[in-house]
C-alpha cells in the first residue's frame, strides 16, 4: 500500500510550538492532509512520552496507531560542542523501534544533559557520540541528520557544520543511511554532491503546530512496519521509497545569503561581490544553503544521479487559496474554504495532487482551480529567502494575471 509519511515534527512541549501539538490534534490534522504516518516528535521529553504511552497502541511492527493514524516514535537532538578547536552545532533526528528502545536512550541522554527543559533538548555531546550511544542501545535506530544544509544548526551548515559527513559521524557513518534536506533545500540541489548518492533523502515538515504538518513528506509503497521502512530507507529502494514532498526550496528560510535586520537578500554571486558582508551595515552576511551547496558541490546543476528517489514541489493548500484571494493564510476565509474542498475531496494531498481542473471548477472559483494547477506544474514565482525569512511565493505574478484572476473571483 502506498502511503505518506512525515517523521518530523514537535510536540507542544518544545519552544515556540503551538499548544495545539498533541497527539489528538495530530491525528485529526494528519486525517485533513492525508498522512498516513506521522513522526511523534520529542520523545526524549518525559511529560510527552507519557502521554505517547497512554494514547497510542503498539501495531507489533515497531509502529503505534492512535484515531487511525500510525505512529513512529521520534525526536529531534541538538548538539552544540567543540571539537578541533571550533564549535558545532548539528540537529539529529532520532527515529526509534520501541518504547524499550527509547527509555534505554533517555537513561542514557539524562546523565548528559537535562532532557525536561524543552522538547528538543540540548545536549554538550559530540555528535558522532550520540551516534555511537544510539548503535549501541539498538542497531534497529535510525539517525538521519537533520535539515543539512540550514547555516545555524546542521551538518553542513555554514556557520555550523562540516564538509563531510565522515568527520561529523566518524566511526558510525557507516549506520547513517539517510538524510533530511531541510525546507531550503531539495534533492535535486543535494545531487550535485556525489558523496550523498548512498543516502536517502527525505523531507520532513518539522512542524511546530498542526496545520503546517505534511508540508514537506515522504510517500512510500510499502507495510506499515517500522523495521521493512527502515530497510527501503537502507537500500534505498526506488521501488518502495517513491518519491518525496518538497517545499520550493527558494520558499525556505535560508536559501540565500542575506542580512534579515537590513532586509538585504543576496544571490551567492552578490555575496561575492560584496565580500560576504552586508552592503548596509557591513556585518557579515548569513551564508545560505544554495551559497553553502555550490562551495561543496562536485557536480553541475541539473545532474541526475541514477538511482535518485523523484519529487514533486508543492505548496500548502491554504497558501494556495490565500494567494489566490489575496487574504492572508489565518483568516477564518481562507479556513472556511480550505474545510470545504477537503470534505468535498477527501484530503489536502489529493486535492494538490489528483483532482482534475473540471472537478476542482465545479467546487471552488476559477481563480484557486488555477492556482492549484499551476502549483502542480510548476508556474510560480518565488523571492528567495534569507537569514530567518521565508520567501514570499506569487502564483499570479503579473497584473495580467492578477486582473485575469480578480474578474474570476469576482464571478464566482
Amino acid at each position: 500500500m502506498s502511503f505518506i509519511a512525515d517523521f518530523h515534527i514537535h510536540s507542544k512541549y518544545s519552544r515556540a510550538t503551538s499548544r495545539d501539538m498533541d497527539v489528538d490534534h495530530i491525528a485529526q490534522w494528519a486525517k485533513l492532509k492525508g498522512i498516513t504516518l506521522m513522526g511523534t516528535g520529542d520523545f526524549t521529553h518525559h511529560l510527552w512520552l507519557e502521554e505517547l504511552k497512554s494514547k497510542l497502541e503498539d501495531t507489533g511492527k515497531g509502529l503505534f496507531v492512535h484515531q487511525g493514524i500510525h505512529y513512529i516514535l521520534s525526536a529531534e537532538v541538538s548538539s552544540i560542542y567543540s571539537k578541533n578547536n571550533r564549535t558545532y552545532r548539528i540537529h539529529n533526528l532520532i527515529l526509534a523501534p520501541s518504547f524499550k528502545a527509547v527509555d534505554a536512550l533517555n537513561r542514557q541522554l539524562g546523565s548528559v544533559g537535562n532532557l525536561s527543559s524543552d522538547g528538543r533538548p540540548i545536549l554538550g555531546l559530540d555528535a558522532a557520540d550520540l551516534a555511537r550511544i544510539v548503535f549501541d542501545i539498538d542497531e534497529n535506530f535510525m539517525l538521519i541528520p537533520g535539515h543539512i544544509w540550514t547555516p545555524w544548526f546542521s551538518l553542513f551548515g555554514s556557520n555550523s557544520g562540516f564538509d563531510k559527513i565522515e568527520d561529523c559521524f566518524e566511526k558510525s557513518t557507516p549506520k547513517i543511511f539517510a538524510l533530511e534536506t531541510g525546507l531550503s533545500s531539495d534533492p535535486a540541489m543535494n545531487w550535485r554532491l556525489s558523496a550523498l548518492d548512498r543516502f536517502s533523502l527525505v523531507s520532513n515538515s518539522d512542524s511546530h503546530s498542526p496545520s503546517r504538518i505534511g508540508r514537506e513528506a515522504n510517500v512510500f509503497d510499502c507495510n506499515l512496519d517500522y523495521f521493512e521502512i527502515r530497510d527501503v530507507l537502507r537500500k534505498k529502494d526506488k521501488k518502495k521509497f517513491l518519491y518525496t514532498v518538497e517545499f520550493f526550496p527558494e520558499e525556505g528560510k535560508y536559501h540565500y545569503d542575506g542580512h534579515r535586520l537590513c532586509g538585504v537578500r543576496l544571490s551567492p554571486e552578490e555575496s561575492k561581490k560584496n565580500n560576504n558582508r552586508c552592503p548596509k551595515c557591513k556585518k557579515p552576511l548569513t551564508i545560505g544553503v544554495v551559497n553553502r551547496v555550490n562551495q561543496l558541490a562536485d557536480r553541475q546543476e541539473g545532474y541526475v544521479p541514477e538511482n535518485a528517489i523523484p519529487f514533486k514541489n508543492l505548496i500548502p493548500l491554504d497558501e494556495i487559496i490565500a494567494d489566490a484571494k489575496q487574504m492572508g493564510r489565518g483568516t477564518v476565509a481562507i479556513e472556511k474554504e480550505y474545510r470545504m474542498l477537503v470534505a468535498r475531496f477527501g484530503t489536502e494531498f489529493d486535492i494538490l495532487t489528483k483532482v482534475p481542473r473540471q472537478e476542482l471548477e465545479k467546487a471552488t472559483a476559477p481563480r484557486i482551480a488555477e492556482a492549484i494547477l499551476r502549483v502542480r506544474e510548476g508556474r510560480v514565482k518565488v523571492e528567495p529567502g534569507y537569514d530567518g525569512e521565508y520567501g514570499k511565493i506569487s502564483i499570479f505574478g503579473s497584473e495580467e494575471d492578477k486582473a485575469i484572476g480578480e474578474k474570476q473571483l469576482s464571478l464566482f
